[in-house]
């Protein structure tokens, strides 16, 4: 079975995204965090679902597209590591990559 791993970088993404949405919708941002998050899981199953990330051109190196933004992970042996949630109007080289 393939393990989730979210990376500390990845979860202060999510911590800035929760905040930005609930300035207007405390209730949104929770909803929109947890389809984010289900939506990720579903590379316990389809881990090679996303696509290779243009910028970095490696078959390691992929990510997933939830409504504005890219959630980049890396895939190992057993594992799918989240390594950034960015809107995909931000730069991937800001993410520190």
């Amino acid at each position: 079975m393939r393990k989730l791993v979210w990376t500390k970088p990845a979860l202060t993404d999510l911590e800035a995204i929760h905040d930005y949405i609930a300035k207007d919708s405390e209730h949104y941002a929770k909803s929109f965090l947890q389809e984010l998050i289900s939506h990720t899981g579903k590379l316990l199953i389809f881990p090679e679902m996303g696509r290779v990330v243009p910028e970095y051109g490696r078959k390691d190196i992929r990510e997933l597209i939830f409504q504005n933004y890219r959630i980049i992970y890396k895939l190992e042996e057993n594992q799918a590591i989240v390594l950034a949630v960015i809107h995909g109007k931000r730069e991937l080289a800001q993410t520190g990559g």
